[in-house]
């Protein structure tokens, strides 16, 4: 296999505003990043991901981006990040960037001028279309952030097109002026010395010709531009013509957000020889349990529905691509509240847990702020209580639609809001967890006096110095990247159980998902002279027979078979 160091990394993601304040104004910044990277380097990742941090309005939280070569007010100056850049480098830290470019803000100069005339320079940098003959917009496409997905100009009399929030205007990627132009600004950062991006829902950008109407879903009033607006005609002609102009000239890591795509999509995002991205984020895992609604009525999974996800993407992509490995970052709710079990008795042992499984598959591993601690979901009492547009529109859409009650739905954003990885980072039991001194932008989790970080680093027991062991294990065993990916006990629906196989060596990996005690039954074709148990998250008697193994609650162990 094609040795490459973003292969061997560990990322860690940090959404900045809610990381750490340096300043007190209660919103996280780059200096607050400064201040935490020997945490970080303690931690031992190898790469940040930063959220955005270039200037914006903020209508969703940086991803409306108004100046692609400037940082955001609340989170400093270029200076700060130039030395951001500098400190990080100095501690072996890479920085990766998101890298937003399926829209810009409507507060963008792009779009201020493209919105002045049909005939204006800028017009065709977005998607501006007449209504139907009725008046009606071009499509039936919903936002994904609630309403229609067009908006009305009344000085044109024209719509433009907005796959998110209305202060999102969708760039026009068939201009190829418009591409020349993020051609620049990604050449811009790459030549101060960033180490990779991470592309914002990249495989949107080119959207079905004639943009046809959606099929409409039970529940729903627009239609569904999923099948149209993701992995378009033309994806794949923009994304390698980006990595011709700009990509192909660094050594960087890129992963893309991918809405949608399934296994053999993803081998043309990410083939060895295809010169497009390193590796995509897939979403049927975080898709489970998903009801007729989505996320916002969700339901029960199976075990054994996760499994058959994970294989697959390990089957699929072990000759040809890469796997991103990820259990929540910031539009997902907490790993141990969405995988495991955050109740105080199971919380530590079942974040540990999957902190396991997910280390020991093939592919890169990425850690979202506080996961390290087994941060968990927030349950706010109201509804403004909470930030997030995506959540607050659904409130509204569904509850003002009358298919779901105040009640119903406050559960669903209790599981599911995005907001429940945004809360900040509990590093102290003190005031608003040690975060900031100031008022913080959204509440700090009540838990932040038994679940933070200072607690954590002092007990040798936490999740925080699993998570240190887990990275130190990849640095030293070459089977955990690149070792191939077997499941065993395929049915079962409390033991997700796999091996990794490279050369002479092999790994038997064993996640109990349950609090019930299965009994694992070491397979009789796996041959071995020795084992040794390179991590386990209860304690174990190293002597103890493997044959059979009667696990308890959330257990998971790694040996390592000679």
């Amino acid at each position: 296999m094609d040795r490459k160091w973003w292969k061997e990394a560990v990322v860690y993601q940090i959404y900045p505003r809610s990381f750490m304040d340096s300043n007190g104004d209660g919103v996280g910044d780059l200096q607050g990043v400064i201040l935490k990277l020997d945490y970080l380097r303690e931690l031992g990742i190898d790469v940040i991901w930063l959220s955005p941090i270039n200037k914006s309005p903020n209508d969703d939280n940086g991803y409306d981006i108004s100046d692609y070569r400037d940082i955001m007010d609340e989170f400093g100056t270029m200076q700060d990040f130039d030395e951001l850049l500098h400190e990080a480098h100095l501690r072996g830290i890479k920085i990766m960037l998101d890298l937003v470019v399926n829209h810009s803000s409507d507060e963008h100069p792009w779009f201020i001028e493209a919105k002045k005339s049909k005939d204006n320079t800028y017009r065709d940098y977005y998607m501006w279309h007449p209504g139907k003959e009725d008046g009606s917009e071009p499509n039936n496409w919903g936002s994904r952030f609630g309403g229609s997905a067009w908006e009305y100009d009344e000085n044109s009399g024209e719509y433009y097109l907005h796959i998110y929030s209305k202060k999102q205007p969708d760039l026009n990627w068939e201009n190829p002026a418009l591409r020349g132009e993020v051609y620049d600004l990604m050449t811009f950062w790459l030549d101060k010395g960033v180490d990779g991006f991470r592309m914002d829902v990249i495989n949107m950008l080119s959207k079905a010709e004639g943009l046809p109407d959606g099929k409409v879903r039970e529940g729903f009033k627009y239609g569904d531009g999923v099948p149209l607006y993701c992995d378009g005609p033309k994806i794949h002609d923009y994304l390698q013509e980006m990595n011709r102009e700009v990509l192909s000239k660094y050594d960087i890591m890129t992963v893309g957000e991918t809405l949608g795509v399934n296994v053999e999509q993803a081998k043309l995002y990410t083939g060895a020889d295809r010169n497009e991205l390193n590796m995509v984020f897939h979403f049927e895992h975080v898709f489970l349990g998903d009801g007729k609604l989505g996320k916002w009525s969700p339901g029960p999974w199976k075990l054994t529905e996760l499994k058959t996800i994970m294989s697959r993407w390990q089957y699929g992509l072990r000759e040809d691509g890469w796997n991103s490995l990820y259990w929540s970052n910031h539009d997902q709710p907490r790993a141990v509240s969405r995988f495991g079990n955050d109740s105080p008795e199971y919380r530590t042992i079942s974040a540990k847990m999957l902190a396991t499984c997910l280390h020991m598959l093939q592919g890169t591993p990425y850690i979202y702020q506080g996961e390290e601690i087994g941060m968990t979901n927030v349950r706010f009492d109201k509804l403004s209580d909470y930030r997030d547009i995506q959540t607050v529109n659904a409130y509204r859409d569904f509850v003002g639609g009358e298919q779901l009650s105040h009640p119903e739905m406050m559960e669903s954003i209790y599981q599911r809001s995005r907001d429940n990885g945004r809360t900040p980072v509990q590093w102290s039991a003190g005031s608003n967890a040690g975060f900031t001194e100031g008022t913080p932008w959204i509440g700090v989790h009540e838990n932040h006096k038994e679940i933070n970080v200072e607690r954590d680093r002092k007990d040798p027991d936490s999740i925080y110095h699993y998570y240190r062991k887990l990275i130190q294990l990849r640095k030293e065993h070459g089977i955990i990247v690149y070792g191939t990916y077997d499941i065993l006990m395929e049915e079962n629906e409390q033991i997700y159980a796999f091996t990794r196989t490279l050369e002479e060596e092999q790994l038997v990996v064993i996640c109990n998902f349950s609090e019930q005690l299965p009994v694992f039954e070491f397979p009789r074709h796996i041959q071995f002279s020795s084992k040794q148990l390179l991590i386990s998250n209860y304690t174990v008697d190293t002597n103890d027979e493997i044959a059979t193994i009667t696990l308890r609650p959330y257990e998971a162990r790694v040996y390592r078979l000679v």
